[in-house]
């Protein structure tokens, strides 16, 4: 009560909305993880060399000996580049287990814990920054293409979205990272186990030679390998391949089989691990 005989009620507040809160937290995570790339850009640079070494080598030592896919129209170089790009985002999926583990071994995960943040922003942040990172370099890589021979035969936008379907691919692969990389906890060795299962995983697949030219017994995995379906599901909307609703339902269903499996395995570890 005032002087004047005036009620003066408290303002009141209203309490924050849990998801733009979660939102806040996520995206500060992100630009955290980012802002060290600016800061030590040596992570950047070296991560993009191993995708320009593997475009030159397959491209001018390995291409005039691979046979040329049955069927397909275009030069060698056209067949590589969408093989190139999902083993670009797979590659560059490993650091964020590689991250975590830093994080863990550091005690970062410790101090976010302190903070008033959603849990769920360490994770979600270090996969979505890690898909910028993937981003970048799948830009560059197509700069490589283009300047090494690469066209695509098809309009904009299916091209455009075979690029993101290439990333939503390496965000899935994140969470697979995410789960071993809390589960290892050791930089060196979650970097280690990480290429322990994707190599199988990309050279055990049609990425960069045809279907037919691999081993009859190895013909039946690389069919339903991931890799392949998304790799062939890339060259439906680069290259105009026939099949493009199959191929694509069956990568839509690989990325969300992946989600969710390793999405709660990978929150469920992080949640004993600190």
């Amino acid at each position: 009560m005032s002087a004047t005989g005036v009620e003066i009620r408290p303002p009141v507040i209203a309490p924050p909305n849990p998801v733009a809160a979660t939102v806040s937290d996520i995206l500060a995570v992100t630009r955290r993880n980012l802002l060290r790339y600016l800061r030590v850009p040596s992570l950047l640079v070296f991560s993009t060399i191993q995708p320009v070494m593997f475009v030159l080598l397959f491209r001018y030592v390995f291409g005039n000996a691979i046979a040329a896919a049955p069927g397909f129209r275009y030069p060698y170089v056209d067949y590589l580049m969408p093989g190139i790009f999902v083993q670009t985002v797979i590659f560059g999926s490993t650091q964020t287990g590689v991250g975590l583990a830093e994080d863990l071994t550091k005690g970062m995960v410790d101090r976010f814990r302190s903070l008033p943040m959603a849990r769920s922003a360490v994770l979600a942040g270090r996969t979505l920054s890690d898909t910028v990172r993937n981003a970048f370099v799948v830009v560059l890589m197509t700069v490589v293409g283009y300047l090494v021979g690469f066209r695509i035969h098809t309009s904009l936008v299916p091209a455009v979205s075979g690029l993101v379907l290439a990333l939503v691919f390496g965000l899935a692969f994140s969470w697979i990272s995410a789960w071993i990389g809390l589960s290892v906890r050791d930089v060196e060795s979650t970097q280690a186990a990480s290429f322990v299962w994707i190599f199988p995983l990309v050279f055990a697949s049609t990425a960069f030679v045809p279907l037919a030219s691999l081993p009859g017994w190895l013909q039946g995995w690389a069919k339903v390998n991931p890799v392949s379906v998304t790799v062939d599901s890339l060259r439906a909307l680069l290259e105009g391949w026939p099949s493009q609703s199959y191929h694509l339902g069956v990568t839509v269903a690989w990325v969300a089989a992946i989600l969710v499996v390793f999405v709660p395995l990978s929150v469920s570890r992080y949640r004993r691990s600190v």
